[in-house]
């Protein structure tokens, strides 16, 4: 995710060891002793790599807990995102005075059915999907690029932001996407000037697809 994030933002990427590392006690309180294996290991994952870009950042080690709707809550000052997909998982911090809000997804290629494709794209975004170049999972990018939207977003607006609320574009030559949010939605969010066009980047690689994006201050 470094190559996609300005300098701006620390992250960290999981390694090998990172999915059955320690938790703090604010965290491991958070996930609960129902949670499944695969639930532990991501989770695991994603904080020591929110502990890691912290701490280089300077910041001491602090733990990173749960919201009730399992949004990462950053310490004060800080803003931050986590993705996990299945064998890889990355955290990124900034500081709150730099960056407004961060976002970022990875996924895995894979076939995307009719009834996925109806959820996460309108027409006219399938349409110039249809464009694109063959050999690249595109889908895969739509559906990744609008999860960094929302994770960019809701930190700022506080209210959701469904797939079909931003109209997103994909340049293929700069690796860019940018993003539309919806006139309606922007008119009901509960904050002034909400963002209405969230820019990012994106790559692919052999078997994964990472999106990013930041807002800066205003």
């Amino acid at each position: 995710m470094r190559d996609l994030l300005p300098p701006e933002v620390e992250v960290a990427v999981a390694d090998g060891d990172d999915w059955a590392g320690e938790l703090l006690p604010a965290e491991r309180a958070c996930l609960g002793e129902r949670a499944v294996e695969s639930r532990r290991r991501d989770f695991t994952a994603g904080r020591v790599c929110a502990r890691r870009a912290l701490a280089r950042l300077g910041v001491p080690e602090v733990a990173v807990p749960s919201a009730p709707d399992r949004a990462p809550v950053w310490p004060a000052g800080l803003v931050g995102t986590i993705t996990h997909t299945r064998g890889y998982c990355a955290a990124a911090v900034a500081r709150a005075d730099e960056v407004r809000s961060v976002g970022m997804d990875a996924e895995r290629h894979r076939e995307l059915n009719a009834g996925v494709r109806r959820l996460i794209g309108l027409p006219d975004e399938w349409d110039d999907v249809a464009r694109l170049p063959d050999a690249v999972p595109w889908p895969v990018v739509l559906f990744s690029a609008k999860e960094t939207i929302y994770k960019v977003w809701h930190p700022v607006v506080g209210t959701w932001l469904d797939f079909h609320d931003a109209r997103v574009t994909l340049d293929p030559d700069s690796g860019l996407f940018t993003a539309r949010i919806a006139p309606a939605r922007l008119a009901a969010a509960p904050v002034q000037n909400p963002p209405a066009t969230v820019t990012g980047r994106f790559a692919v690689d052999a078997d994964l697809v990472r999106t990013a994006a930041v807002l800066l201050p205003r």
